[in-house]
């Protein structure tokens, strides 16, 4: 057993987690990274099969915020912006989507200006006019989105969230080239280089604290530090797995408010982009986005503009129960199945043709029990009152802490590593 003092604890290295011991260490602080599993990135996971970056968890850069590109540029990383061509495959044809999408979006617009008081987005559908297909497809649209329960998830959070998309052109998606791994290695080398250390396979069992002092307990010793920023996911802070001793009781009432949500993907690689040999849609040529909102998963896209033989399946919030806890067999089979009714195939051949199906169970993985987190009817003010440090010594971060309305973002999980970095370097002594 080891027993090690620094100035500030980070357990988790996520990208809330890097990002906040990088910014410490940069300021002349001994920093150490406690990490359960045997690599970093959190809920950022990329696999590189041949010339290919599989992504099991983000995969997106969703629109232009200040704190990501920032970081990008710095590391020099190539990115390219998503277009082609997006198709919808509705009444048993494959057509180009056009008004179809736009018609999903025209009611989430008024949800910018709700009145009080916040209900679930169920709540508000019944207030619309809408016919069965309309409110199946915005529900669709909102719980794949948001990985959410639209009979739980608030009206209000989702104005919040079309508000913070605008304002950083959340419309515009990118992808960086060669994987979104590549951003937390570029940190944790950063954190090297200021002397910072990152711990992994080292679970913390528990949290002990005092007003500046607190003891991270594991397997392999106890650490100690004058405070610590807590990056755990949602669910897992929620869950008690890592037990806070004594128990931070506003934050974890909070919390409560929020919700982790659910997602089922998967990454389909084939001998070669079938799509592109079919006729007669030009359109497939350049595929990017495939809605298929009546099978299962609904959502697809290809790595276009750039070349690749991959197609990812999405499907979140309730439904994705469905085909979580599937082996990859299992979901091939089913993946194969679903696409060869949308593209008018042979299954048995489209799955002869497959060289493999790669997925992360991101609901039964113990470091993560969820995808991401969305806020509750009532729950808008909870991500902010989970900012509040705990006697100057406890700061809670992660994108659950987002308070500019980007839950669920990469940029969203840095944002929280800065401003709980900000809160430590004004904390008194």
């Amino acid at each position: 057993m080891t027993q090690n003092r620094t100035d500030t604890l980070i357990i988790g290295a996520g990208m809330a987690g890097l990002t906040a011991a990088r910014a410490l260490a940069e300021a002349g602080q001994q920093v150490l990274v406690l990490e359960a599993r045997n690599r970093i990135g959190g809920r950022i996971h990329t696999q590189h099969v041949g010339s290919e970056a599989l992504e099991f968890g983000a995969e997106f850069i969703h629109g232009r915020s200040p704190e990501l590109w920032a970081l990008i540029e710095e590391a020099g990383l190539a990115t390219y912006e998503r277009d082609g061509a997006q198709l919808c495959f509705e009444a048993e044809e494959l057509r180009e989507c056009g008004n179809t999408l736009e018609e999903i979006f025209d009611p989430l617009e008024a949800l910018e200006d709700l009145p009080d008081p916040d209900v679930t987005f169920a709540q508000y559908l019944n207030r619309m006019q809408l016919s069965d297909e309309e409110r199946d497809a915005i529900i669709g649209y909102v719980e794949g989105f948001n990985a959410a329960d639209h009979r739980e998830i608030s009206a209000a959070s989702l104005g919040a969230q079309q508000k913070a998309e605008e304002s950083i052109e959340g419309d515009r998606i990118y992808r960086l080239r060669q994987g979104y791994d590549q951003l937390p290695a570029y940190l944790a080398n950063r954190i090297a280089e200021y002397k910072g250390s990152i711990r992994l396979s080292t679970p913390v069992r528990e949290l002990r604290w005092q007003p500046a002092h607190v003891e991270a307990i594991t397997d392999t010793g106890t650490f100690t530090a004058r405070q610590a920023v807590v990056a755990l996911p949602l669910a897992v802070l929620q869950c008690g797995s890592v037990a806070i001793t004594p128990s931070p009781k506003a934050v974890l009432q909070a919390a409560s408010q929020l919700r982790m949500g659910q997602v089922c993907r998967f990454t389909l690689l084939f001998r070669e982009p079938f799509w592109k040999h079919l006729p007669p849609q030009p359109a497939l040529q350049n595929l990017s986005f495939l809605y298929s909102f009546s099978q299962m998963p609904p959502v697809w896209w290809t790595p276009h503009p750039e070349p690749g033989n991959s197609i990812t399946g999405w499907v979140g919030g309730p439904r994705s129960s469905a085909l979580t806890g599937l082996s990859t067999d299992q979901l091939a089979h089913h993946a194969c199945a679903t696409l060869a009714k949308i593209f008018s195939l042979n299954a048995d051949s489209l799955h002869r043709s497959l060289l493999g199906c790669y997925t992360h169970d991101w609901q039964h993985d113990p470091f993560a029990l969820g995808a991401y987190s969305y806020v509750a009817a009532g729950g808008l003010d909870a991500p902010r009152q989970m900012t509040e440090p705990v006697g100057n010594t406890l700061f809670f971060s992660g994108e659950h802490t987002d308070t500019t309305g980007h839950w669920g973002t990469v940029h969203a999980a840095m944002r929280s590593g800065l401003r709980a970095v900000a809160q430590i370097l004004d904390a008194p002594e």
